[in-house]
């Protein structure tokens, strides 16, 4: 079985190398006393068992789409060179164009591998808790709501939260990235992770057919199927040339020998020098190796490109845009300060608020609770509670009575001390959330709460500057908030207050000044945005209408690996050049070499195909970081 599934994998090369090796038994017999008629018979049968793949595709092409490919050529080039008595040029012909070709099928392996690899990373069976029982059950029969036991050394078979208990995980599966991270109750989870230490219960959040996993497998799938602008010119190109190649080798077989004196034989000899030489096998395998290797490449890196053109397309951006919340921050509020009247007991302010706040789903009150629990407060349930819509809380703790809202909700002229504190706060870009006892109607302590930056947000968007990219920011969040961001982590420039179809126009103003604009965002509320923009580039862990939307996702929300994907994008069409200009340069070089009678039928087989072989490893370059 292992010998079978091996023999598919590489057949193509084996047959390759099994007709190098007849090549190398007829030449040597061609040299002893050996009739013609066996060497021969070696040839023709390295002619079958090298040429049969490509032979076949190019005679289905034919068929299936009227389209003269170079398969077509190299047929007719090694036909050609055994009708003149040159078997040993045109086995050897059939030889590297065979080896060429099964260098192209490695590249498309290493892309298939790279799914494989993920497709293997995932589980297919969970330990299901019900009822305080464990069960394994298939991954596919997971409901949203229910707890799946995790084990030290297990891998994690769907996304979720941890429900309880704490670990580290190693998540290079998905992000790239070695270093594990430690997680504990409330933070996601993904499926195919490996759980490094502790027990954990998951709780789920996303059904089989949803999580980030299998989107990465789908994305990563599709990226293989599209082709880039480059690739698609040269497919384009293939078939015309093709004929005009036909065209004139037809005529170099008559026009020398009427007009130029040339003997019959030295026309048609040169005809299938040409023949070989013209063929546009290394321009063909300029593109597609090299961009499968660079896909590839991204995916382990936990950047994954919906398709070679977008690939192409990242290394000409000149400016990027970038919501705030999930993106450069870190989109979850914290209490970054906090003010107490200094006759206050903290101990009792926090048991009190972290009561009443619990109660509530509001973003705000979820980072207080946060925050009192960092100070070991743990919440009780509070006697009385009553929300104020538009103003705030007010709720009962032990028999006392609590007021936490907007500043509004207190009489500020008996809360002096804190105006000044409060108006500096504001200033700052930070939200603020105030706290008194009702009876007293005054405020005894301010919490100051903002979404943080993200470690890597300032580094990552340096990074981009040092590419020649401008990094701008659009935003939902008002203006303080945005001025505050925009200079800490040094953009370019920003837009405040922006509904979904402002965050459009203001992509549309970036792309009359620089012309070609990225969009990175994670909400709904960007993926118009994120269409508009010439790239979309989707945090991984963002919503579903962003990564649909996006051309790029980035499998965790690491900006960092936006300068990684660019400088890989310029790799690419680095590469891509280098083998186009080569390639035509060695087609039109063995060309004038032809017409000049100097390049023989089996230096132009060895120019021809080494420089396809040349292009393909190039390209291959790719599959390093």
């Amino acid at each position: 079985m292992i010998l079978l599934r091996k023999w598919i994998e590489h057949r193509q090369l084996l047959l390759a190398l099994a007709s190098g090796i007849l090549i190398v038994i007829a030449w040597v017999l061609e040299r002893s006393a050996i009739p013609a008629f066996f060497t021969v018979s070696i040839f023709i049968s390295a002619y079958l068992i090298g040429g049969f793949y490509k032979a076949k595709e190019g005679i289905e092409e034919f068929i299936n789409e009227r389209k003269f490919s170079v398969e077509i050529l190299m047929i007719l080039a090694a036909i050609g060179a055994a009708t003149i008595g040159y078997w040993m040029e045109g086995a050897i012909l059939i030889f590297i164009f065979a080896l060429s070709g099964a260098l192209e099928t490695y590249t498309m392996n290493k892309s298939h591998q790279e799914i494989s690899a993920l497709m293997n990373l995932q589980p297919e069976e969970a330990t299901l808790l019900k009822d305080g029982t464990e069960k394994t059950v298939a991954v596919s029969e997971l409901r949203i709501g229910d707890l799946v036991r995790v084990k030290p050394g297990e891998r994690i078979s769907t996304d979720g939260v941890i429900f309880t208990g704490r670990t580290t995980i190693d998540e290079s599966a998905l992000t790239g990235e070695s270093l594990p991270i430690t997680k504990q109750v409330g933070e996601e989870v993904f499926t195919g992770t490996v759980n490094l230490s502790g027990m954990i219960d998951v709780s789920v959040t996303k059904p089989a057919e949803e999580t980030l996993f299998q989107k990465i497998i789908t994305l990563v799938q599709s990226a293989k199927d599209e082709k880039s602008p480059s690739q698609q010119t040269i497919e384009k190109f293939e078939g015309p040339y093709v004929k005009i190649v036909l065209i004139f080798v037809t005529l170099m077989m008559f026009l020398p020998y009427f007009l130029l004196g040339w003997s019959w034989h030295e026309s048609f000899y040169r005809a299938m020098v040409l023949l070989v030489v013209a063929s546009p096998c290394a321009l063909v395998a300029s593109v597609m190796p090299a961009t499968l290797s660079a896909i590839s490449n991204g995916a382990r890196q936990g950047i994954l490109f919906k398709g070679g053109v977008h690939l192409e397309q990242l290394a000409h951006i000149k400016a990027i845009a970038l919501d705030k919340t999930g993106t450069i921050t870190n989109g979850t509020p914290v209490v970054t300060n906090l003010y107490i009247h200094p006759e206050i007991n903290e101990n009792d302010l926090f048991h009190a608020i972290c009561a009443i706040e619990n109660q509530s789903s509001h973003p705000l009150a979820r980072a207080i609770v946060t925050y009192c629990k960092q100070q070991g407060i743990e919440p009780v349930k509070p006697d009385v509670i009553e929300n104020k819509s538009g103003w705030g809380i007010i709720g009962t703790v032990d028999g006392e009575v609590w007021k936490i809202g907007k500043p509004d909700f207190f009489s500020f002229e008996k809360g002096e001390a804190f105006q000044e504190i409060a108006a500096g706060m504001s200033d700052a870009g930070q939200t603020l959330v105030f706290a008194g006892k009702e009876n007293q109607d005054e405020v005894i302590a301010v919490f100051a709460i903002e979404d943080t930056i993200r470690d890597v947000a300032i580094e990552a968007i340096q990074s981009m500057k040092n590419e020649g990219i401008a990094a701008y920011m659009i935003t939902g969040d008002h203006e303080k908030t945005a001025k505050k961001i925009a200079s800490e982590v040094e953009l370019d420039g920003y837009s405040a207050n922006c509904l979904p179809e402002e965050k459009v126009i203001e992509i549309e103003k970036l792309k009359k000044q620089f012309q070609k604009v990225a969009m990175v965002g994670d909400g709904i509320n960007d993926a118009p945005a994120l269409a508009r923009a010439n790239i979309g580039i989707a945090m991984g862990a963002g919503s579903d209408a962003a990564i649909e939307t996006a051309d790029i996702v980035l499998v965790k929300n690491n900006l960092a690996k936006i300068a990684k994907a660019i400088q890989l994008s310029k790799r690419l069409n680095r590469i891509v050049m280098q083998n186009i200009l080569f390639s035509i340069a060695v087609i039109l070089l063995l060309i004038v070499g032809n017409f000049m009678q100097h390049v023989s039928l089996p230096l132009g087989v060895i120019g021809h195909e080494g420089s396809t072989i040349l292009v393909i490893l190039n390209g291959l370059r790719l599959l390093k970081n």
